[in-house]
């Protein structure tokens, strides 16, 4: 397809670099130099990046296709060279990183929890595996276990058909009549949540044991870890977390043998505005404690994992009550979860998804929430617990098109590289407009972007840089890379991943080293699904040129690559993404 297609590579180098861009270069080289020096190769990494910025310098000043960035005038294309660090793994994230929720406000009428038994939603989920599932959200704190049955004697039924797991998934799929009908409601009920959400006031929410069975048994026959988030909301006199509706509903799931894990609360520097209810810090730490105690006692919950306090992301307050739940709830916690968004989604515009800047804040916060967490307890797993594009239900028309994909992949890129542990994705489906997939549980373009980083990414985090005339900082051609996932079919020793995001409105052709410029490449190159003006608020997106969409309800498209013809730039169209398989990379940390 011409999304992939090789170009003459004379047009890349026009004009001569300056210097400052070569020293940029030689800088960048010798410091990786240096940190190789922690390494058994020491001596061939040294070599080699001596080496390769002295071959370098000279091809640059001599007018050789290494060059870094020049305006062609003729097509408007950019170029830039791409230097990959294929010695030293920087992180190693969890293999769950990129998980997913489903929103409690799902529970608000119980009925709807029935469309979790759809097949084609499953197929959907099954594609997204390994992940954490967590089911929460604002709603979580307003939701009371209301069980309908004595469920005393329930464990002989989970036990008894346990052992035909697959028999019972077939057995609980939603009739199509019926999914069509509450897929028809729920386009109602989403209006219903939207008003909440702006007027800010809340209501109660009681389930019963039913919803419990809908959501574990989602969650189990499509191959999720389930996250349930409990009501911290429910008080004492002295405001200490009263836990009696959270014993009977941990009863309820040790009864059937539900293996999961728990929260509770979510956003509690919200809790006043909320609920007209403030909770410090101290108090929040010893109410993970009071539950962690519980899990405890528990014969199925003691080796259970315990997150939390997924508090808003850091403002001077939040910080101080990040603080105060560290130092007397830490030890009560697996890892310490914080929620990030870039914008407001009732005032977010086209060109807030597309602005480096905005891109670049989510360093700043996320490096404050590590300083703070550092401090008081440090080792300390980080994730964030719940994360989109823009916050109150995300952004209509943007939060839920092409354009979206480009806050996520490059939040998926640069939170491993800043050392975050786990992403959870709001949501998988469910009100608002941020989900993966829609009301009628077909799949937009950010769940593309998600099943493909799945099965081409691995946990191994490496080094990229991009060198243009604009410097790296600011840019608007942004590189990430990875081992390759080694569960992927284009998956060799020593393969790597490298993905890219062209946020400007030009060609992008990028000059790998010249050490790997000859490896075997896959490229998956997505752009929307339609052509012009509207292309980035497009539903649909193309990879390589075909439009993505399942085969039926049970089967996905392939997702194939389009190979390249070895020593060829790699190109990248405006406004779109990318994922890069360099299969004969030989990058030692990835062996």
């Amino acid at each position: 397809g011409p999304s992939v297609s090789a170009f003459p590579p004379s047009r890349c180098y026009r004009s001569r670099p300056t210097l400052q861009v070569v020293l940029r270069f030689l800088h960048h080289v010798r410091e990786q130099e240096h940190e190789r020096l922690h390494f058994h190769i020491i001596g061939i990494a040294r070599t080699h990046a001596i080496m390769l910025g002295y071959i370098v310098f000279a091809l640059l000043f001599s007018g050789c296709s290494l060059r870094v960035y020049i305006d062609s005038e003729e097509d408007n294309s950019v170029c830039a060279f791409i230097n990959l660090d294929l010695f030293r793994v920087l992180r190693r994230v969890n293999e769950r990183f990129l998980s997913v929720a489903i929103d409690a406000s799902l529970v608000a009428e119980e009925k709807f929890m029935s469309l979790l038994g759809s097949p084609k939603l499953r197929t959907l989920a099954k594609a997204l595996t390994p992940a954490f599932l967590r089911f929460g959200g604002t709603k979580q704190d307003f939701m009371i276990f209301t069980p309908q049955n004595n469920f005393v004697n329930s464990r002989d039924f989970q036990k008894r058909s346990s052992v035909h797991q697959e028999d019972m998934c077939e057995r609980l799929e939603l009739p199509p009549l019926l999914e069509d009908g509450l897929k028809q409601e729920w386009a109602q009920q989403e209006v219903v949540l939207l008003k909440e959400e702006v007027d800010g006031i809340y209501k109660r929410i009681k389930f019963s044991e039913c919803a419990v069975d809908l959501l574990y048994m989602f969650a189990n026959c499509s191959g999720f870890d389930l996250i349930f988030g409990l009501n911290a909301l429910l008080r004492t006199g002295v405001n200490a977390w009263d836990s009696k509706n959270a014993e009977m509903l941990l009863d309820y799931c040790e009864s059937k043998e539900y293996n999961m894990s728990w929260e509770l609360g979510n956003e509690p520097n919200s809790y006043e505005k909320k609920a007209g209810i403030l909770v410090d810090g101290h108090q929040l730490g010893q109410d993970f404690v009071h539950l962690h105690n519980i899990l405890q006692d528990s014969k199925l919950y003691h080796t259970t994992r315990l997150y939390g306090p997924d508090i808003g992301q850091p403002r001077d307050h939040h910080r101080d009550l990040l603080e105060g739940f560290l130092e007397s709830g830490a030890k009560a916690i697996d890892a310490c979860t914080w929620h990030h968004y870039y914008v407001n989604g009732r005032d977010a515009s086209l060109e807030d998804f597309l602005d480096p800047e905005v891109l670049d804040t989510l360093a700043t916060k996320t490096n404050e929430v590590l300083q703070t967490i550092d401090l008081v307890s440090p080792g300390k797993k980080v994730w964030l617990g719940e994360t989109s594009s823009a916050y109150g239900g995300g952004a209509p028309g943007l939060s839920d098109t092409f354009v979206a994909g480009f806050m996520w992949l490059d939040k998926l890129g640069l939170a491993a590289k800043l050392g975050l542990d786990v992403i959870i994705r709001q949501v998988l489906v469910g009100s608002g407009t941020y989900h993966l997939v829609d009301a009628n549980l077909d799949p937009l373009p950010d769940y593309w972007l998600s099943v493909l980083y799945k099965r081409l990414v691995g946990p191994e985090v490496l080094n990229a840089a991009v060198f243009t005339s604009q410097g790296v900082e600011k840019r608007r051609l942004r590189v990430y890379l990875h081992c390759t996932n080694k569960r992927s079919l284009n998956f060799r020793r020593g393969a790597v991943t490298m993905f890219a995001l062209n946020l400007s409105n030009s060609l992008a052709r990028m000059r790998l080293p010249p050490q790997i410029s000859n490896t075997t490449v896959k490229a998956f190159v997505l752009e929307p699904g339609e052509s012009g003006e509207q292309g980035l608020y497009s539903r649909s997106v193309q990879l390589n040129g075909e439009v993505l969409k399942l085969l039926d309800d049970r089967t996905l498209p392939p997702l194939q690559g389009v190979s390249l013809p070895p020593g060829e730039h790699l190109k990248l169209p405006a406004f779109s993404f990318a994922f890069y398989v360099l299969k004969d990379a030989h990058s030692p940390a990835c062996e």
